[in-house]
């Protein structure tokens, strides 16, 4: 095939630049199918792409000293290496639209445009040209879900094209035929408001030289085509082309057909409604380009990738992937697919936005759009390329759906935290349809899933065992429980469930469970009474160990004065007793809701007083399972910390009052104390203080006098009383307090230029993976 002159030059050799996109891709193998040599680069090159480009003679690499034109997707910046070193070069650098539009012009372009449905359409429509052996070229804007190519060049003078107006190269095209499949404002970093993408529209419809097809249901496309004299033909279900569903099997949906269709049905391998216009679209254009199309065109359409296309159907679950990237579009999904649900099946969507300026513009649409799912999780805004923007990121659908959905679960997980993987794992059961949605790399956080859901399957055969393996070492009154429920253990009541929790009756059961579980590599988490700690959504994978028998309880007055007590006694019950006892010093403890092993660990203090001030000597056992004691002086202890217990559990502690004296007198002291607590921190279930005070200075001082008292993401809230807490005002997840808990840091770190340390243990997980 003769290769036409591009922008007036003789072009031979074509370097793409972000090749692996779903624009520039197809384009690229068309290039090649019109007689030019193309090369190709991408950053983000998947192996699906990659495939395709190599099969069809694409060759991957940087650009050739030969290179005569470098074509860039509306995703790359001009700064990009490739396109300063051509424009040093002399050579031109264009979009793909602008190239798509010139190697065209002496074609008669079927232009499918619009903002909801393209590609699936584009697709259609060559599927029942090919079924009907009619030659037209074509270029798809992404990949079939089997092998048929992306592009080709056809026999004909027609050609089929996805054309994009995200970048303003709309205006290049000159069609034989529009397909305006519905068009919506989007793109909100192009087009300012919604009277700007309708004039490119406008002018799109005027410059095309034949029919204009637009759907009966868009009441912004029917605006825009009014402006065209003649030559506008509507489809839809009341459309001059007119198909409505009349079933719904399997795979498959029956279309009857009527208006300017021959009478009968049609069959296509797809569901939904919007599937239905889409696949009306196709078939009204195929008649209209005077294709000779039947009622089977579409029975063995192959769908396109990332439409709805199913990633596994195993255990009852199906799980997909859907490019839908708009309000309107994921509504449209999110309404087809209630309809697989199975029987008690749960609707649950993992939703990745695109591009910060779309998110910002459009968050409370698609907080509302989400609230027909059952279970929302969030990832980070894709960027495609744009910076950050305020009011543009995942954090503030998240805040939407809070505030407008409280009922509805959602979980929002930034950057590489992976924790919405266990969370998801462990929500999904059978009947469940998982959808993967977005148009930035979500579809590989899909297939993370699926094979960390795999391992987890696999792994939870390893938690059986070990369960089997302790059972039959430990004594009747040790208890044992696989995927037990944290959250209820935690002053401040959120969390999911530990993979495996014991709470040991004797140190020789304690021990058998240390020795098994590092014979195992499993890791062993200490749960006291759940203060000062926040459990994930996701719950912990380890081994939690619980000192919650009564054997741990103990308090025993000395001959000498001292007391020696457990590491699982209540501090409240320590206080109670110690007064009953007439011993002083440990009235300051009376208000903290721990035990005596959480508060050595933390070294907790509160009203002046530290629990190491009471200490003469601490009994430890190593996570192998060996007993020592530890006098306090060969201890290191600072603020809110003992470093010997961070790789052992205290099992008890030798205590030394300051005095002695009567109970009444004690009891009085205790109420000043709890009567300042009172008045000064919430009584809401709490973590406690949620930041360590930076030098100098109060964490709750900083967070007040930047205006955060009151702050709430979901029932989470910084308490109105004290700053340093958050509160739990009834439904509070993990996931509201972690968000909450970036919120204010960022806050301060902004406007104090200070950045708080978390002084709650994040369980089961280091913040780092979470700020």
């Amino acid at each position: 095939m003769e290769r036409p002159l591009l922008f007036g030059r003789d072009v031979r050799h074509i370097h793409c630049v972000g090749v692996g996109g779903m624009g520039l891709g197809p384009l690229a193998v068309y290039l090649v199918q019109r007689g030019f040599v193309v090369t190709g680069e991408d950053d983000a090159l998947t192996a699906d792409m990659e495939t395709v480009l190599r099969r069809e003679k694409v060759e991957i690499g940087p650009v050739g000293a030969d290179c005569d034109l470098v074509v860039g997707s509306s995703a790359i910046a001009r700064g990009h290496p490739a396109c300063r070193a051509a424009v040093a070069r002399g050579l031109p650098v264009v979009r793909r639209g602008e190239l798509l539009a010139e190697i065209l012009q002496d074609r008669k372009l079927v232009a499918v445009c619009g903002s909801h449905g393209k590609t699936t359409t584009t697709a259609m429509l060559v599927s029942a040209l090919r079924h009907a052996h009619f030659p037209a070229g074509y270029v798809l804007g992404g990949l079939f879900a089997d092998d048929t190519p992306p592009a080709r060049a056809g026999s004909n003078d027609w050609v089929v094209a996805e054309i994009d107006e995200s970048d303003g190269t709309i205006d290049g095209f000159k069609p034989e035929i529009t397909v305006a499949v519905n068009l919506d404002w989007d793109h909100p970093d192009f087009y300012r408001q919604a009277a700007d993408l309708e004039a490119a529209f406008g002018a799109l419809f005027a410059r095309t030289r034949g029919a204009v097809l637009v759907s009966d249901a868009c009441a912004m496309s029917a605006r825009v085509a009014a402006a065209r004299a003649a030559g506008v033909i509507t489809f839809g279900r009341s459309g001059e082309f007119r198909a409505e569903v009349t079933a719904e099997t399997g795979e498959r949906m029956t279309l009857r057909l009527g208006g300017r269709f021959p009478s009968g049905d049609a069959i296509v391998r797809a569901r939904g409604d919007f599937n239905a216009a889409n696949a009306t679209a196709a078939l009204a254009a195929a008649r209209l380009m005077c294709a000779d199309i039947a009622a089977n065109a579409l029975t063995a359409f192959p769908g396109v990738r990332r439409r709805q296309t199913v990633l596994d159907d195993a255990g009852g679950i199906t799980v997909l992937e859907d490019y839908a990237h708009h309000p309107a579009e994921i509504r449209a999904l999110l309404a087809s697919l209630r309809r697989r649900l199975g029987a008690g099946g749960q609707l649950r969507v993992v939703f990745q936005p695109h591009r910060y300026s779309r998110t910002a513009q459009f968050k409370a649409e698609f907080a509302a759009a989400l609230a027909a799912a059952d279970d929302v999780h969030l990832l980070d805004v894709y960027a495609a390329g744009e910076s950050p923007k305020a009011g543009g990121t995942s954090a503030d659908i998240y805040a939407e759906l809070k505030k407008n959905a409280p009922a509805l679960s959602v979980g929002y997980f930034p950057a590489e935290d992976t924790g919405f993987f266990r969370a998801l794992s462990r929500a999904v059961q059978s009947g469940d349809v998982v959808a993967f949605v977005g148009a930035g790399d979500v579809d590989r956080r899909a297939r993370e899933w699926l094979a960390a859901r795999r391992a987890e399957r696999a792994a939870a055969g390893r938690w059986d065992e070990l369960r089997a393996a302790l059972q039959g070492r430990l004594s009747a009154a040790t208890r044992l429980k696989r995927e037990e429920p944290l959250a209820g253990k935690t002053t401040i009541r959120v969390g999911g469930a530990a993979r495996l929790y014991a709470e040991p009756a004797s140190v020789a059961d304690l021990q058998a469970l240390l020795r098994e579980a590092k014979a195992r590599g499993v890791e062993v988490f200490v749960l006291g009474r759940g203060s000062n700690l926040i459990v994930p959504d996701e719950g912990v994978d380890g081994l939690v160990v619980s000192l919650a028998h009564e054997a741990w309880a103990t308090f025993e007055p000395g001959s000498d004065g001292r007391v020696r007590v457990g590491a699982g006694l209540r501090l409240k019950n320590l206080c109670g007793l110690a007064t009953k006892a007439g011993l002083v010093g440990f009235e300051f403890l009376e208000g903290i809701p721990g035990s005596v092993g959480g508060a050595l660990r933390m070294n907790a203090g509160a009203m002046g007083g530290w629990m190491f001030d009471v200490v003469d000597e601490v009994q430890v056992m190593s996570l192998e399972g060996k007993v020592s004691t530890l006098a306090k002086a060969a201890m290191h202890i600072d603020y809110r910390h003992c470093a010997e217990l961070h790789h052992a559990i205290a099992l008890g502690a030798l205590l030394r009052p300051a005095s002695q004296a009567d109970a009444e007198a004690i009891g009085r002291q205790i109420d000043v104390y709890r009567k300042k607590r009172q008045e000064s921190q919430p009584r809401e279930p709490s973590a406690g203080c949620v930041f360590k005070n930076p030098p100098g200075n109060s964490a709750g001082r900083l967070i007040d006098e930047c205006g955060l008292k009151g702050e709430r993401v979901g029932d989470a809230e910084v308490s109105p009383v004290h700053a340093n807490f958050i509160v739990n005002r009834g439904r509070a997840s993990g996931a509201d307090v972690l968000e909450l808990v970036r919120r204010v840091r960022a806050r301060v770190r902004l406007v104090k230029g200070v950045d708080l340390q978390p002084e709650v243990l994040l369980y089961g997980k280091a913040w780092e993976d979470v700020l």
